[in-house]
């Protein structure tokens, strides 16, 4: 009977023993997660830091043209592509190319009037080939990548509705890269869509 009481004792003792040291090995593995939570958000931050650091700040001419219309199209083709919505693509190169005839030129000169046309109808042709092209992603990201020179060239020249960043994808087109316009920070890259969302950098602002 001794014997079954000093077994039951000793027993009692290892379990509270190893409940003791079972919770001080779980504090101490919660300490070290957050003491490495903590340095991988400081090291996050100081990446953002880095990031926006990089970025270069343009000041768009001022113009009496009101692009709002046109450039929410773009946009809406930006985030149509990241989607890997081909359709919806279509939609919005539609857009783009409705939106042209509605904009005042009165107030341009001669030149910015030679300009804008210039831009009008290379934008327009990559427009047509993206609405023509319902199926065919891959060849309607060819064209935005085209598309989105012109019109980094018409808010420049033209005037931004709103501060717009120009974000830009490394791989894209065997790593020669690309670049796309949005008037968001957030990387949703439309030049691979959901395989790789986050691809890409904030390299400028426009504004």
């Amino acid at each position: 009977m001794k014997t079954l009481i000093f077994s039951l004792l000793a027993i009692g003792t290892l379990a509270l023993s190893s409940c003791k040291e079972n919770k001080e090995q779980k504090k101490s593995t919660e300490t070290s997660m957050q003491h490495d939570m903590s340095t991988m958000s400081d090291s996050a931050a100081m990446g953002n830091m880095a990031m926006d650091a990089k970025v270069t700040v343009t000041a768009a001419k001022k113009t009496t043209a009101d692009l709002t219309e046109l450039y929410s199209h773009y946009t809406h083709l930006t985030f149509a592509l990241s989607g890997d919505d081909d359709k919806e693509a279509v939609s919005a190169a539609k857009g783009i190319l409705a939106s042209f005839p509605k904009i005042d030129k009165n107030g341009f000169s001669a030149e910015q009037k030679k300009e804008f046309a210039d831009l009008e109808s290379s934008i327009s042709e990559h427009a047509e080939h993206i609405a023509d092209n319902a199926g065919k992603i891959d060849h309607q990201r060819e064209h935005l990548d085209l598309m989105s020179a012109d019109f980094y060239d018409l808010l420049k020249e033209f005037g931004t509705p709103k501060p717009v960043y120009k974000v830009f994808c490394p791989m894209y087109n065997d790593n020669k890269g690309a670049f796309w316009l949005s008037d968001s920070r957030e990387v949703k890259n439309p030049y691979y869509g959901k395989e790789m969302l986050s691809c890409g950098e904030v390299q400028e602002e426009i504004k």
